[in-house]
């Protein structure tokens, strides 16, 4: 929505499944396309959640991201992106955090900016080349565990929008 003096606000929607799909996958259990117990009955696997990618000369490393919590609302003046690979996050704890993206490709515009916001439990891996937000952790300092990719190449890409865009809770 655009404010006073064309601010643009957005009001940060819940996290599906569908709706982030042009952006990559939510990583959680009610997203798994297929499950099934293994263990002897002890596990119940929730199935290829995620299509990481390490592109043709890197590796997947597993990391710690702490996160400092973020005050809403919000002033997203900045996007990144990382062409080379996927990058999934996965919270440690039981707090929701805040995701916000833009399309692949050209460098986003204000008006392209999509915010989220993810429920306890669930993790995001953003696709290669979307313009996302570093992490933006709320409440609470809160750690995450990130998988991305490691190896040659330049595989972070950094923008500063027109103007920002305020995020807010719904």
């Amino acid at each position: 929505a655009v404010g006073a003096a064309g601010m643009i606000t957005l009001t940060a929607s819940a996290l599906s499944t569908d709706a982030f799909a042009p952006f990559g996958q939510v990583l959680s259990a009610a997203s798994a396309a297929r499950q099934f117990t293994i263990n002897g009955g002890n596990t119940e696997r929730f199935h290829d959640l995620a299509e990481l990618s390490a592109g043709a000369d890197g590796r997947l490393i597993v990391s710690l991201f702490r996160g400092q919590p973020r005050a809403l609302p919000f002033a997203v003046s900045m996007l990144e992106r990382h062409p080379l690979g996927s990058q999934a996050f996965l919270p440690l704890g039981e707090r929701p955090y805040l995701v916000v993206v833009a399309p692949p490709g050209a460098p986003p515009t204000p008006e392209s900016v999509r915010a989220f916001l993810a429920a306890p439990g669930q993790g995001v891996n953003y696709a290669p080349g979307v313009w996302h937000h570093p992490l933006l952790a709320l409440d609470a300092v809160s750690d995450f565990w990130v998988i991305d990719r490691a190896g040659p190449g330049d595989n972070c890409e950094e923008i500063t929008l027109a103007e920002p865009v305020w995020v807010q809770r719904p």
